[in-house]
């Protein structure tokens, strides 16, 4: 086992789970970060102390064989995730492969990773949940259930895996602006509403999510397991 801490971060090559892993790798730990397609990870940049890889999360082969070849696992930081807009996710196929990437995904890595988290003696795992976690969504219902799953697997998790010596807890971010969101930050009228609703009186940004990540993997954070925290300007307490 090598002496630095390693953090594994799926969805670590853009949006959220890159800025999380720069400030993994600022904190000192090295990272190993993943995208779903061989275009993404190329694209992304490489900071030192970062390896990329190629993950789908719905492949179990695939899962183990990149768990296998990490060091050791201190962090696993759950970011993949997809989201279908335009009532697309009404659709039966749709929902399936939404809850499929977010859900279920979440839970591969989390079984895979299991062994490792639990050999670092301080093992911490981090999902994304969201707002919508909290309450339903009237055009994205996979995306909904699959959050508000992610939050209730967390808890599960957070609770089963205690006496393993590993925490499990979870961000939910609010309106951050991303790839996924890129199409509501350019609606003028949709972006007016959502900030305006927003007591901070703006978008969230990738890096606003990293400071709340770390802190539940460190030390600091010792007796926190099954939590989930909005990071959302406000926009819950509205």
């Amino acid at each position: 086992m090598t002496d630095k801490k390693h953090a594994l971060i799926t969805g670590g090559t853009r949006g959220i789970g890159f800025a999380i892993a720069r400030a993994f790798i600022e904190a000192g730990y090295t990272v190993t970060g993943t995208g779903v397609t061989e275009e993404e990870v190329a694209g992304c940049e490489t900071p030192d102390g970062m390896r990329k890889a190629v993950l789908d999360v719905t492949d179990r082969a695939q899962i183990d064989a990149l768990v296998a070849e990490q060091p050791r696992i201190d962090a696993l930081v759950n970011c993949a995730g997809m989201i279908a807009r335009n009532g697309a996710e009404f659709d039966p196929d749709t929902f399936a492969k939404v809850i499929d990437v977010n859900l279920n995904g979440t839970l591969r890595m989390c079984v895979a990773a299991k062994e490792k988290l639990a050999a670092s003696g301080q093992g911490a795992v981090v999902n994304t949940a969201s707002m919508l976690s909290f309450f339903g969504s009237a055009f994205v219902p996979a995306y909904s259930a699959s959050k508000g799953g992610v939050a209730q697997l967390t808890k599960s998790l957070g609770n089963a895996w205690a006496r393993d010596g590993i925490r499990v807890n979870a961000i939910a971010p609010g309106w951050i602006e991303t790839d996924l969101t890129r199409s509501l930050v350019d609606d003028a009228d949709r972006s007016a509403g959502l900030v305006g609703r927003t007591p901070m009186g703006r978008w969230g940004q990738p890096e606003d999510m990293a400071g709340t990540v770390l802190y539940l993997c460190s030390d600091a954070a010792a007796f926190v397991t099954g939590a989930v925290i909005p990071i959302d300007g406000g926009y819950l307490a509205a």
